[in-house]
């Protein structure tokens, strides 16, 4: 566009081959004279014209080209400020063939700072307990008695440890993923601030990430729960009532017995995608927590240090209530499958 109305307003300004030829037939000249002024003309008026025009498509095209370029800096600026958190961990380095990942530093440092307050609170144990080992006793009673209530006291006393372990991490990695400089501080771009923040960097690679933000770690915990959960079952009931509890015990007829076959493959279709259902519904709370944060600070620009406030406060209530859930629904899905035999167990015992 540019180009067309530069060409267009420097021919309108220059005259033409035709007008200059107008003139020279009003006027009677000699043959020679005509093919003197004629070459006059389209040497002097014609050559000219062609070579502004060359010169202002040149110019042009410059311009147009500026633009384009400019165009997609402010493009690539726009979309990379405007893409939040990444779906995907950023590696960080390697060990060996082990790809080492933001998200993993976290992960260990959370593991590690779990080991360390586990050996602080039992370090010189006390019969009456004070302060951080009245604190961890408390915790780790209470969600006994829950897990208890789910599963019955066998099972609570044979898969405690995993069930108590999963909430603790999962709630322990979900509220340091709300840190200052958990995902604020790696390589980025430089973006438009506020008056009170003119200029700021956004973070495109962080240094640390959110760990249940990678669908990695989250698929892991549920891969695990449904390896365990399957060594539980068959240790409980054994094979053949696994198998019969998905598709029956074969009573009530034929017709009975095509119902609890094609009952027991949806039933196998639903196991199938408890892990599934697990990773995903952790991951997509913790992902778009963390997309929500970022995007209340660019939302309203100077007020970018005061909206995210209230969303932490929120996080942290998500944080909790993700890892409830998935530590209660891994529970419940054991119950499924072990609880009547558990319970039975129990009240043989008793009586």
């Amino acid at each position: 566009m540019l180009k067309s109305i530069l060409t267009a307003l420097l021919l309108a300004t220059l005259p033409l081959g035709g007008a200059a030829t107008a003139n020279a037939a009003v006027s009677p000249v000699a043959p020679a004279d005509s093919a003197r002024k004629t070459a006059v003309v389209q040497g002097d008026a014609v050559a000219p014209v062609n070579s502004d025009a060359a010169k202002v498509d040149a110019v042009a095209a410059k311009a147009d080209a500026h633009e384009m370029d400019s165009a997609k800096a402010h493009g690539k600026a726009a979309e990379s400020h405007e893409a939040g958190l990444s779906a995907k961990a950023v590696p960080l380095f390697k060990l060996g063939p082990l790809v080492v990942t933001n998200s993993m530093v976290v992960i260990w440092v959370v593991a590690l700072g779990i080991i360390f307050l586990a050996q602080m609170a039992t370090k010189g144990a006390q019969l009456v307990p004070s302060g951080l080992q009245n604190f961890v006793e408390w915790m780790v009673g209470s969600l006994f008695e829950f897990f208890e209530g789910i599963l019955g006291a066998h099972m609570a006393k044979k898969t405690f440890w995993f069930f108590a372990s999963i909430f603790i991490f999962i709630l322990f990695t979900n509220w340091f993923g709300l840190l200052p400089g958990v995902g604020t501080i790696g390589w980025g771009s430089h973006a438009d601030g506020s008056f009170i923040l003119p200029k700021f960097h956004h973070v495109e690679e962080p240094l640390l990430r959110g760990g249940n933000a990678d669908l990695n770690m989250t698929s892991a915990m549920a891969l695990l729960f449904f390896l365990l959960w399957v060594v539980w079952s068959i240790q409980e009931i054994g094979v053949v009532g696994f198998l019969k509890h998905i598709f029956g015990d074969g009573k009530g007829g034929i017709f009975m017995v095509g119902i609890m076959l094609f009952v027991g493959v949806l039933e196998v279709i639903s196991i199938a995608f408890r892990p599934v259902s697990l990773s995903f519904r952790l991951y997509g709370n913790v992902f778009a927590g963390e997309n929500i944060l970022e995007s209340m600070t660019t939302l309203v620009p100077w007020l970018g240090w005061a909206l995210p406030i209230p969303f932490y406060f929120l996080e942290l209530l998500v944080g909790l209530v993700q890892a409830l859930v998935f530590a209660l629904l891994t529970a419940v899905f054991t119950a499924m499958m072990v609880g009547d035999h558990a319970h039975g167990e129990e009240h043989g015992e008793h009586h």
